[in-house]
């Protein structure tokens, strides 16, 4: 067998043991985050997850577009028309009560309503009904298309699926152990949810709760938790849960050392947002002789402080409790590859913000878009007539219009509307964006700084008609700025207005930001949402009006930035300089922007952190 088909038997594993540990206690796991694209692995998972639940668990499928009243219950438009007064119907939710939710395309999955399924997630509720369920969200996205975090955050797994192995047969059986033997001190997925016993005669879904844990299981969750960067308290608890799931569907009423492995490598693995310093790292300073730090000893960039990655304080016994060096290990094999650049472009996307600037903002429409709900108004002045709205909001009063009618006589069955009774579609919009970029062309490190914006510009131009962007380029150097590029999605006109920059000079951080400003408005002015992106080191020293100075000039840049902010134009820069310094990062706290010092410039990662913005 190569290696690559024992990665994806390894991979396939974990994924079968995420499914049995979920069907196991799917409304104390939250949910199980699953991305791939459609196909046979996919189903294969889903149904053995299914079949785990046991006969008689709910089962439902969330649409795309459901509408608040289906999801957490509203009107029975036909019981109430039967019964000529208003008869309420129960919600998607709490039908799935005890059960399993399974959301299609939730990467799309508006963020309302991924926030009222978290807020039902929390309360066990929804609309007063009981409302306890597990999510499986199936995410089909691209690579900047996410499920909503408020969500993910509530999932202990997140499975990438890929293709089923070549076994067949091994892959429709999710109870049954294969795979190579585990690395000394690890545990297999397969291995740990391959015994009987307690758990099974009820489907193991009452067994989890019963498992108790020890001291020394809950430092070793919470230090590879602070170990890997999972910041977030649902990580450990959500860990601690899946322990207790797989202790039970082993038939044990405590938890067990190979449970607290499993339940770190399958729920804090995903969740890791750094590498773990080594142990040489860890104590580096400790001894009055040590040498010092050697370069290369840990993965992470000399940036990142080195203290993140230890084990929590006032913990000195953790990182010599033979537990907890086993979870990290584990941990740290469960990681696929390449994560450490991965970790990197997200800690670049966290520095840039949540701002959405990349993409524009939600405005209202009248007949196309997002659906939004619905509100009394009149079709006749163009908007969309929601019939069903239309009728529930007239059924209550239908015995008491048929009476008025009839003279206080029952008359012949038949609909009776009124004004006050029509209901029309609402709709949201995505504006079309506009990102300015303004590429400080002065010093030495002009022509790098300009090569790599005229990357990010065609990078991004690529991506402009699906994420609906143009894009505008202003160069500044010497006394001027000047805009290089007038706001486009032309990929052909942008390579020939880019051809040749010059570079060099002084720096007018002043008229970047004065001319900026003008391009940013005259953008809002056709409707579209404007992001400036500042790519500079910020030393200003040549003022608006040509004047040479660096006080004056750093004056002169503040007070155009003042002006930037007060418009309310979101903002990013992006500090080239080989060591940023706190006056470029109070400079972006006077634009209002999102700071990201970037000394490895290259295109690729302008590209990212505009992404993240959107």
């Amino acid at each position: 067998m190569s290696e690559r088909d024992e990665r994806a038997e390894a991979a396939w594993a974990d994924a079968l043991a995420v499914a049995r540990l979920f069907a196991a206690d799917p409304c104390g796991l939250g949910g199980v985050v699953l991305r791939g694209p459609p196909g046979s692995a996919r189903d294969t998972w889903v149904e053995a997850v299914r079949a785990g639940l046991g006969e008689g668990a709910a089962w439902r499928r969330l649409p795309v577009a459901v509408d608040d009243e289906r999801l957490l219950g509203g009107v029975d438009l036909s019981g109430s028309l039967a019964a000529g007064t208003r008869v309420m119907a129960r919600g998607l939710l709490a039908e799935a009560d005890g059960g399993v939710v399974v959301c299609a395309m939730a990467e799309r999955m508006s963020a309302g309503t991924a926030a009222r399924i978290a807020a039902a997630m929390d309360a066990g509720a929804a609309d007063g009904a009981a409302a306890r369920f597990g999510l499986i969200l199936l995410d089909e996205g691209v690579e900047e298309e996410r499920v909503a975090v408020a969500l993910a955050e509530r999932c202990a797994f997140r499975v990438e699926i890929g293709q089923l192995p070549r076994n067949g047969a091994l892959a429709l059986d999710p109870l049954r152990p294969f795979g190579a033997p585990p690395p000394e001190g690890m545990v297999s997925a397969s291995t740990s949810l391959s015994g009987g016993g307690g758990g099974e005669a009820d489907g193991g879904r009452s067994a989890p709760c019963l498992a108790a844990c020890g001291q020394e299981g809950l430092v070793a969750l919470a230090t590879a938790a602070a170990a890997f960067g999972v910041d977030s308290m649902r990580g450990p608890l959500l860990a601690l849960r899946a322990a207790r799931a797989a202790a039970g569907l082993a038939g044990r009423d405590t938890i067990a050392d190979e449970d607290i492995v499993l339940a770190a490598r399958l729920v804090l693995a995903p969740r890791a947002t750094r590498m773990p310093a080594p142990p040489e790292a860890e104590t580096v300073g400790d001894a009055p002789d040590d040498p010092g730090e050697q370069p290369g000893d840990t993965p992470l960039p000399p940036r990142d402080p080195p203290s993140d990655a230890g084990p929590p304080p006032g913990d000195p016994d953790a990182a010599n409790d033979p537990l907890a060096d086993i979870v990290l290990e584990a941990t740290r094999a469960a990681l696929p590859p390449g994560v450490l650049a991965a970790m990197e472009a997200g800690r670049l996307a966290r520095a840039a913000g949540n701002a959405r600037g990349g993409a524009g903002a939600l405005k209202k429409a009248v007949r196309r878009g997002r659906p939004a709900g619905t509100r009394a108004g009149d079709p006749r002045t163009g908007a969309r007539l929601d019939i069903a709205a239309t009728l529930a909001a007239a059924a209550p009063w239908q015995r008491f219009r048929a009476a008025q009618a009839a003279g206080g006589l029952d008359a012949a069955p038949r609909l009776r509307l009124r004004r006050d009774d029509f209901r029309v579609k609402r709709f949201v919009e995505r504006a079309e964006s506009t990102t300015v970029f303004v590429v400080d062309a002065s010093g030495s490190a002009a022509l790098t700084r300009l090569a790599e914006a005229k990357g990010a510009v065609e990078l991004l131009l690529a991506e402009a008609y699906v994420r609906r962007t143009q894009v505008a380029l202003i160069s500044f150097r010497g006394s001027v700025a000047e805009l290089l590029l007038p706001p486009t999605r032309s990929l052909a006109r942008a390579k020939r207005a880019l051809a040749d920059l010059a570079g060099g000079g002084g720096t007018p951080l002043g008229a970047a930001v004065e001319a900026a400003h003008g391009v940013a408005l005259a953008a809002r002015a056709r409707g579209r949402t404007p992001l400036v992106v500042m790519l500079t080191d910020g030393r200003a020293n040549v003022s608006r009006d040509g004047g040479a100075g660096r006080e004056h000039a750093q004056a002169d840049a503040a007070k155009a930035a003042g002006l930037l902010r007060g418009d309310g134009i979101a903002a990013a820069l992006i500090d080239t300089a080989p060591r940023p310094r706190p006056e470029t990062a109070a400079f972006a706290a006077a634009l209002g922007a999102r700071y990201a010092p970037l000394p490895r410039l290259d295109a690729g990662a302008v590209r990212d952190v505009v992404n993240a913005l959107g």
